[in-house]
């Protein structure tokens, strides 16, 4: 039996919380023959794992899990699939597939444009007038993130938003982790000439963030009486959110997900030196302890979490080597690679002694060496290639 198992981000609101049940409640209407359940990052149970011995008491024999988020972060790229390999080492029967966020997506700009109307009919906002177009700034704020990737997509969505409106300036902003905050944004969109600023929540939930920003408005409003600000819905029950949800759950049913965190080697990699702890109200303190040895092999070309790798090494090394003695050059490239990378590397080398580098590269290389040898006597060379990131260059 498929199961499908959305993972919500979990808030110390249990306001929040429950508008997750219920909106998943809403999804689950429209995923036909599936057992539907929900689970939490942190805060509250049921934790993912929780969530997967449910499915497999009611008898799932293979769960598509998928996170209720908005980018690929680190949530997305590390806790979720971290909790995956913690089940498949308990249920290796059962068969795992992993969906993707909601991340820049067409629809999203559709249920940000309905938001913006629940502070007014944008024709009563100005926007479809010139004044209203000199004079309204629109401020996408977002909750912040420590991964750089999920960041530019808001700036990302952003972008978009202001090529769908008719507004002279749509910025952006977050509440928390990174800048600019939301009293960063605030003042730019002031010093641009905005005498209107409309925030705009780039969150799916209430919550204890949302609840700050109704405080910090009111703030606003008192420091610039001369000045409107208003602060638009959240994505909430939004039924393109719905739709795109459901999307997002049969993508992962029929194994058609773009994103395979599975095989993701920075995610493997990221696992050794990232805390993957949650918190949750139930006292449960989960530390999954991992210990991965991974050989990272790649294919010269990965679409993973919207990040493309190519992997093209060009080395070309010209060696010109002016001896008066005996000397012995060893050259050895012994390629071990663990990531995906692309390297371009153009190095000219004039050497008097002899050298032993040594690199660790796995991937394919085109190397292109040229030695130019001028001596005056017999010399003995042997070119053997093993590279160690330290070259001792003399020129």
């Amino acid at each position: 039996m498929n199961a499908v198992l959305f993972v919500g981000h979990g808030s110390k609101d249990a306001e929040g919380n429950e508008e997750i049940r219920v909106f998943v409640r809403s999804v689950a209407e429209g995923l036909e023959n599936l057992m539907v359940e929900t689970c939490f990052l942190e805060f509250e149970s049921p934790t993912i794992m929780q969530g997967i011995d449910k499915c497999v008491r009611q008898g799932a024999s293979r769960i598509a899990v998928v996170p209720i988020t908005l980018f690929s972060a680190g949530h997305a790229k590390i806790h979720i699939p971290a909790a995956i390999d913690d089940a498949k080492l308990r249920y290796p029967a059962i068969e795992f597939t992993y969906g993707r966020p909601i991340g820049v997506h067409q629809q999203v700009l559709d249920i940000l444009t309905s938001r913006l109307e629940s502070v007014g009919p944008l024709n009563e906002l100005g926007l479809n007038q010139e004044q209203g177009l000199e004079e309204t700034a629109v401020l996408v704020v977002g909750r912040g993130s420590s991964d750089a990737d999920a960041n530019s997509d808001l700036f990302k969505i952003s972008r978009l938003f202001w090529e769908k409106l008719k507004v002279k300036w749509v910025e952006t902003a977050f509440i928390g982790v990174t800048a600019p905050l939301m009293d960063e944004g605030v003042e730019r969109c002031l010093k641009l000439g905005a005498r209107r600023v409309i925030i705009l929540p780039y969150f799916l939930f209430t919550g204890v963030l949302i609840k700050r920003m109704e405080n910090m408005l009111e703030q606003y409003s008192e420091r610039y009486p001369e000045l409107e600000f208003a602060l638009a819905d959240y994505f909430g029950f939004h039924p393109t959110l719905k739709n795109i949800l459901q999307e997002r759950a049969l993508e992962a049913v029929q194994g058609e997900s773009k994103m395979n965190c599975d095989m993701c080697q920075y995610r493997l990699a990221a696992m050794e030196h990232i805390d993957h702890h949650h918190h949750h109200d139930d006292d449960h303190h989960h530390d999954h302890g991992h210990d991965h040895s991974h050989d990272h092999s790649h294919d010269h070309s990965h679409d993973h979490h919207g990040h493309e790798h190519s992997h093209e090494h060009s080395h070309d090394h010209d060696h010109d080597h002016s001896h008066d003695h005996d000397h012995k050059h060893e050259h050895g490239h012994d390629h071990k690679h663990d990531h995906s990378h692309e390297h371009g590397h153009d190095h000219e080398h004039s050497h008097e002694h002899g050298h032993d580098h040594e690199h660790s590269h796995e991937h394919g290389h085109n190397h292109s060496h040229e030695h130019n040898h001028n001596h005056d006597h017999d010399h003995k060379h042997e070119h053997v290639h093993a590279h160690d990131s330290s070259n001792n260059k003399s020129k």
